[in-house]
């Protein structure tokens, strides 16, 4: 690797921490971002005078790859928990305490679900030990499996807002073989889905994890790409933004001729660590067949308002936010109360609480189209609605991430079987990012190191993701 060219195509997280290894690996790299800014959905931004996340806020912690980023690129001292990792759900009329005791939303016992289901939606629970085994199969819809086994109020309630909080997506079409990995292993094995949840949760008490769940950094999860840009460029990595690539083309020498704007790169390898449908364009003249599997892809959009106010004008209630089940006819999905869950920005902005909310799920399209001024008026109202909160705020920004979340359907696993057969048959070439292995940030990355090992010939790690992607945690609310 010391000394070859590689030239990695995408700078979201994927494909800064693919540039970052490589060049810790001794290759020249080049990074082109089509965009005018490295970082993908990560966005560092500020509202009222108070450093935010416009994008993803939080990274799972017990997965090492995202932490171990943030410290190799002198972020060590930033890392920060949140405050508070108390929840809730907004659901019949109320705000009722998130559960604890289930495995995304699926419990072991019905007590666990008290006071968010009716009585019939807890007696249905108690249904499953008596059920005959429900087949999965090559994999299974998590929504269907769990509605069959427990009932469609423990999806409806609980596993919607959850799931949707990751996916932006239907827990009736996402694939649990690919999103809730483990859920599906015990599906496999046993008859009773509650009694592998409760021997999940046994091995969980066993292997006494400790540490927070999940992670944030101080100034936002979106300083982290610029940190490790800022990394790569030490190392002698190149990273040029508005620069689309319109053409990748194996060479008669066996490398790689990439054109990007006015620029032509001769490359020794390449990373495509692009979204599916500017993937696929890549692809389409030399691995056919997986730009046809990446053109399959479907994507979810959403917004974030973010919302200002003097903390002089508010009395939120305790805890880092609140989900919204779809059933429940809302239109925000979740609510983060960001002072409360972030303590860094509590610290540095003492008169000012930043609370945002998230709106948008897959094949919800009419309430996009609505301008700015309304999707922060119904995001007022539905906070007014669930807590009471009717000041007006000092400033509000919305961010809209059009098309940016890549769903799991069923079947998916095996479409990034498929994609990564097609791709490994040109040598010197891999793809990575938020479409293949997992949609979180420790995925993403994990995804990029798998790459980065693909290109010098190591297939094992991209093997692993293949056959167990990264399950992707929801970080409390609002994400």
């Amino acid at each position: 690797m010391s000394g070859s060219r590689v030239v990695v195509i995408g700078a979201g997280i994927a494909g800064l921490a693919a540039a970052h290894r490589l060049t810790r690996r001794g290759a020249r790299v080049t990074v082109l971002e089509a965009s005018d800014r490295v970082g993908g959905k990560l966005l560092p931004g500020e509202i009222a005078g108070a450093r935010v996340d416009l994008g993803a806020e939080s990274m799972l912690a017990r997965r090492p790859e995202a932490v171990a980023l943030a410290r190799e690129v002198g972020l060590d001292d930033r890392l920060q928990p949140p405050a508070t990792a108390t929840a809730s759900i907004w659901t019949r009329g109320a705000l009722r305490p998130m559960p604890k005791g289930h495995v995304m939303g699926v419990p072991g016992t019905a007590e666990a679900l008290a006071g968010v289901l009716s009585e019939e939606g807890l007696a249905r629970i108690g249904q499953d030990a008596e059920l005959p085994r429900t087949e999965v199969g090559d994999d299974v819809a998590v929504g269907a499996y769990v509605a069959a086994r427990l009932g469609r109020e423990v999806v409806d309630r609980l596993i919607e807002p959850l799931l949707g909080g990751v996916y932006a997506g239907d827990a009736y079409r996402i694939s649990m073989r690919s999103a809730v990995p483990q859920l599906f292993q015990v599906a496999r094995t046993h008859t009773s889905l509650t009694q592998g949840v409760r021997e999940i949760q046994a091995r969980m008490a066993a292997n006494q994890q400790t540490g927070p769940v999940f992670m944030g950094i101080e100034g936002g999860v979106g300083t982290l790409p610029l940190a490790v840009a800022d990394s790569v460029r030490a190392r002698g990595g190149e990273i040029v933004t508005g620069a689309p690539v319109t053409e990748l083309r194996r060479e008669p020498s066996g490398g790689w001729r990439v054109v990007a704007a006015d620029r032509v790169l001769h490359a020794d390898a390449v990373i495509v660590a692009a979204p599916a449908p500017a993937a696929a364009g890549l692809l389409r003249a030399e691995a056919p067949e997986a730009a046809t599997e990446l053109d399959t892809v479907e994507y979810a959009s959403m917004a974030l308002v973010t919302l200002a106010y003097r903390r002089s004008d508010t009395a939120l209630p305790a805890g880092s936010g609140f989900l919204v089940p779809p059933v429940d006819g809302r239109t925000i999905k979740a609510s983060t109360f960001a002072s409360q869950k972030w303590g860094w920005i509590a610290d540095e902005n003492p008169d000012v609480v930043v609370l945002r909310t998230s709106v948008g799920r897959y094949g919800e399209t009419k309430i996009l189209e609505r301008d700015d001024t309304a999707l922060v008026d119904v995001s007022r109202h539905d906070l007014r609605e669930a807590t009471g909160l009717d000041a007006a705020p000092l400033e509000t920004r919305v961010t809209r991430w059009t098309d940016g979340l890549p769903q799991y359907p069923v079947g998916h696993h095996a479409r990034v079987a498929r994609i990564r057969e097609h791709v490994a048959k040109l040598p010197g070439l891999a793809v990575c990012g938020a479409q293949y292995d997992g949609v979180g940030i420790p995925a993403c990355i994990a995804s990029a190191y798998a790459a980065v090992d693909q290109i010098q010939g190591d297939l094992t790690a991209v093997r692993e993701l293949t056959a167990n992607p990264v399950q992707s945690l929801h970080g409390g609310a609002g994400e």
